[in-house]
């Protein structure tokens, strides 16, 4: 075989798997992840002569155990180098290993690994540039290009983070039940963190953070195969399905942000929102409700509108209200405020947000939506003044030059005024 297409893709499905399973035994992540590398080295010279083995997992595994134990032994000094072929001959030895892999080792691996990249002595930043580096295998400089920082000063996170891992001795036997149930959250949440900074993205940083999308959608779903039944994780993959489905519609060719009203909805990505509404409808027949389902729910009503001007605002509004209530903040009663704008008028919307002010006052979206919601009262001076305060504070030229769209839109009508006026 030539084409080493079909090798990269068993290694990246494998990578969880065989990382967590080397990290059991050797109880360190450089470690783990070195015997992993020369594995897929030993893959890549092996699998194109003799064709992929029958579990690719166990074939890595059995190899990266070896070739570490070998590397081990010479650093000691206690013993040569087994002979190559020795190393190599794994037949009887994967099929033997492939046995001991069933379900329940795979996902207490997993979860181990998984577990350890959201240890909570770890920042966010950190935990999400160790899963992205351990779990999912992007290279350093993938992720700070994603991160938009230095590969030196990527390396130096990911080199701390794996540092205070090892300071914290966490421990690595199988989670008990009570701990699983503890960080399953945390492990939701940085993957949802994952998602949001390649969702957040825009302008000429969107195509390169894209792929971090992708990338969460994959750990969720990898996530729901070790919890099949869990509605909360349904709910998490739905969401991100559902948003990460409207991506050929939210820039136009220059880049600019297109809101949700303008967008084609022609463009948006229908296998994503069939398997996203999927899901979604699974998880509520379980009746237990959490805020990624919540969200889940809002992000079906958009994708199920025909048309914007379909779209179930009341409904929106009561799963916003539910949300504020399991999960309040001041940036879900600043979503919500949308649906009552549509509901109840833009005097409605403003009389909700207008109180949010002190704890929103350096969030970019508070002042662009106050701008739009005082636009459509009539009360120009005071949308303007919101709308240079949202510029002063935009994250990306895109965000900056959205809000310029809306003053520029002021300027029109002024202008208009001004001359029907003369």
């Amino acid at each position: 075989m030539t084409d080493l297409a079909w090798i990269e893709t068993a290694i990246t499905a494998a990578r969880p798997q065989v990382i967590g399973a080397l990290l059991r035994y050797f109880r360190d992540l450089d470690t783990a992840e070195e015997a992993f590398q020369n594995a897929c080295l030993r893959a890549l010279k092996s699998w194109p002569q003799n064709g992929p083995p029958r579990d690719a997992a166990a074939w890595l595994i059995m190899v990266g155990r070896n070739v570490a134990i070998d590397g081990l032994r010479r650093g000691k000094k206690q013993q040569p180098l087994p002979d190559d072929a020795a190393i190599s001959d794994l037949d009887d030895a994967e099929d033997a290993l492939a046995e001991r892999l069933d379900g329940s080792h795979y996902r207490d691996d997993i979860l181990r690994l998984l577990f350890i990249c959201c240890h909570p002595e770890l920042p966010p930043t950190q935990q999400i540039a160790l899963a992205l580096r351990i779990v999912s295998g992007l290279t350093v400089p993938q992720i700070a290009r994603a991160f938009l920082v230095s590969d030196a000063a990527m390396e130096q996170r990911i080199t701390r983070a794996k540092a205070k891992v090892a300071r914290a001795g966490v421990p690595f036997e199988t989670p008990g039940a009570v701990e699983r149930a503890e960080r399953l959250g945390a492990v939701a949440a940085m993957i949802y963190l994952v998602f949001n900074e390649g969702y957040s993205a825009a302008g000429e940083t969107a195509g390169v953070r894209a792929p971090l999308c992708e990338e969460a959608i994959r750990l969720a779903r990898l996530l729901l195969r070790l919890f099949p039944s869990e509605p909360e994780i349904m709910g998490l993959t739905a969401l991100m399905l559902l948003q990460h489905a409207r991506a050929p519609a939210r820039f136009d060719a220059a880049g600019e942000i297109v809101l949700l009203e303008d967008q084609n909805r022609s463009l948006w990505n229908d296998t994503m929102i069939a398997e996203g509404l999927a899901l979604i409808d699974k998880a509520m027949r379980h009746r237990r409700t959490g805020a990624y389902q919540i969200q889940a729910a809002i992000a079906a009503l958009h994708a199920r509108a025909p048309r914007y001007e379909d779209t179930d605002w009341a409904q929106i509004d009561l799963l916003y209200g539910s949300l504020e209530i399991l999960q309040p903040s001041p940036v879900i009663t600043l979503n919500r405020a949308v649906a009552v704008a549509k509901l109840r008028g833009p005097e409605a919307a403003l009389a909700m947000i207008e109180p949010l002010e002190a704890r929103l006052g350096s969030y970019f979206h508070y002042f662009g939506a106050k701008g739009a919601l005082l636009l459509q009262q009539g009360r120009g001076d005071e949308a303007r003044v919101a709308f240079d305060r949202a510029i002063a504070l935009a994250r990306t030229p895109a965000e900056a030059s959205h809000i310029r769209m809306h003053l520029d839109r002021l300027m029109q009508e002024s202008e208009a005024a001004g001359r029907a006026s003369a």
